[in-house]
């Protein structure tokens, strides 16, 4: 049973053709004009939609070898996500879907960063420990059934993504900052600043990436232009270590509190090295299974959509015409 799905919640537009849990095709379109406004501009983001959703859902169907006609089922994001570049992908299915009559399948993105554990080769079944790491996303998922999860902890500010992307910022490193961010800290001595590890005496689950933030933008007012310009990488290295030791700090306090047979990795921050690394050294301690998704699969991607959709309830024609995309929470 053929599935297209449709990822357009921040600035990649995504199409994508599963068959169960086999990945037939997966097209990202990253609309590469934000890095000169140093951020996403919502606005722009959902023009950039208008014109790229159509030939990225071709792309995909002809990559999986699927006609349009022999799809039998549509997956969307609904959110959580920027509305109206949400809107344009729930448009688009809603238009693709509704001269079949075929199902419509409104999704969660964060349910679909979870599910993208679920996916071929080597999918994960729960009970399972999920860290889930974004731009606009940092929690903790206690994944016990393939529908859902449960929060067990979540930033109280930034998330880990967010921080990442504004570090990279300040160090003059442009965006998405991420990568780049890694690769000169790869350069420096993480040692070199003392970085502030937020939330470690707290007994809790949440985050806060907030502080830690501050922390670098004061650093580097008090070294000034040539100071950083001198320090960049040991900044980088110093600034990822912290975020690093933070998600790990809290991954290893929810592992005491519950025992899981297996944890899990999910968002972009996921495709991180050090942090897989750190993972991969808790888990090997602690002789739990650790799954660890492609790195197409941990930034945004309509795979995982497909992923969440098949277990999640679709909605029948006509009914879908009036249902409408949510910025944040969850839709009423």
């Amino acid at each position: 049973m053929p599935l297209l799905a449709i990822e357009t919640s921040c600035d990649d537009t995504c199409a994508a053709v599963l068959e169960g849990p086999e990945v037939l095709s997966n097209v990202v379109s990253s609309q590469g004009i934000h890095d000169r406004f140093g951020g996403v501009v919502p606005e722009v983001a959902s023009r950039q939609h208008l014109g790229l959703v159509a030939p990225v859902v071709e792309d995909a169907l002809a990559r999986a070898g699927v006609t349009i006609g022999e799809i039998e089922q549509v997956a969307v994001t609904a959110g959580p996500g920027l509305i109206g570049a949400l809107l344009v992908g729930l448009s688009a299915a809603k238009a693709i879907a509704a001269p079949g009559r075929l199902p419509l399948v409104p999704t969660d993105h964060l349910h679909g960063h979870v599910a993208a554990n679920f996916l071929d080769p080597e999918p994960i079944a729960p009970p399972f420990l999920c860290l889930l790491a974004s731009g606009g996303h940092t929690l903790l998922a206690g994944v016990r059934e393939r529908s859902g999860f449960e929060v067990l902890g979540q930033t109280l500010d930034d998330a880990a993504g967010e921080a990442i992307d504004k570090g990279a910022r300040l160090l003059g490193l442009g965006y998405p900052g991420g990568p780049a961010l890694e690769s000169l800290a790869t350069k420096g001595d993480p040692g070199a600043f003392d970085f502030p590890v937020a939330m470690s005496r707290d007994p809790g689950l949440d985050f806060s990436f907030s502080g830690l933030k501050t922390s670098l933008v004061y650093r580097c007012r008090d070294l000034g232009e040539s100071g950083v310009e001198a320090h960049r990488a040991d900044l980088a290295a110093g600034f990822q270590a912290a975020i690093v030791d933070q998600l790990a700090a809290k991954l290893v306090r929810a592992l005491d509190r519950e025992s899981w047979p297996a944890v899990a990795l999910g968002g972009g921050v996921a495709a991180n090295g050090p942090l897989r690394r750190s993972v991969t050294a808790i888990c090997e301690e602690r002789e739990v299974r650790l799954k660890l998704v492609g790195l197409d699969l941990c930034t945004d991607n309509a795979a995982m959509i497909g992923s969440a959709a098949r277990f999640t309830e679709p909605l029948r024609y006509p009914d879908y015409l009036e249902f409408n995309a949510f910025a944040t929470g969850e839709r009423r």
